[in-house]
């Protein structure tokens, strides 16, 4: 399965001009977490996240509509793309404790974001169903 498909619809994204206010109120009008910061050509330049804001942006006492995301964006390092699989991905976001990571064409162009939820989502019920098999047979007859 494609882990495009297990993406949010529409990737959240603000160009690389933009204020941290903007990437803040698109976090907040898309309900996520991340947006990927693109340039004038749709490539991704940089990943805003919840965890900038508080690392790099809530206490530096700078005005979140003067101060370029460019400025506070994590440079990325891993990205996906249509032939990465979902386990693929759990796994370099697991081991470089990220919790978004953009997917994009051969261009570097993003297509989607894809999040730990939205993997962990697609896989709850499996997830679910290994847990119960998994519960001591003592607790299940307690």
């Amino acid at each position: 399965m494609s882990l495009l498909k297990w993406c949010d619809e529409g990737p959240a994204t603000v160009p690389v001009e933009a204020t941290v206010e903007d990437a803040i109120q698109t976090m907040i009008d898309k309900a996520v977490g991340a947006v990927a910061v693109i340039d004038e050509h749709g490539i991704v330049a940089g990943m805003f996240t919840e965890r900038d804001v508080l690392a790099k942006f809530a206490l530096s006492g700078r005005d979140p509509r003067a101060a370029p995301v460019r400025e506070m964006m994590s440079s990325i390092v891993e990205m996906a793309t249509e032939a990465t699989t979902p386990s693929e991905a759990l796994q370099v976001m697991l081991e470089r404790h990220y919790r978004h990571m953009p997917i994009v064409d051969e261009q570097g162009k993003v297509l989607g974001i894809c999040s730990i939820r939205n993997i962990l989502e697609a896989r709850v019920d499996d997830l679910l169903a290994q847990l119960d098999k998994e519960r001591p047979k003592q607790e299940i007859e307690g």
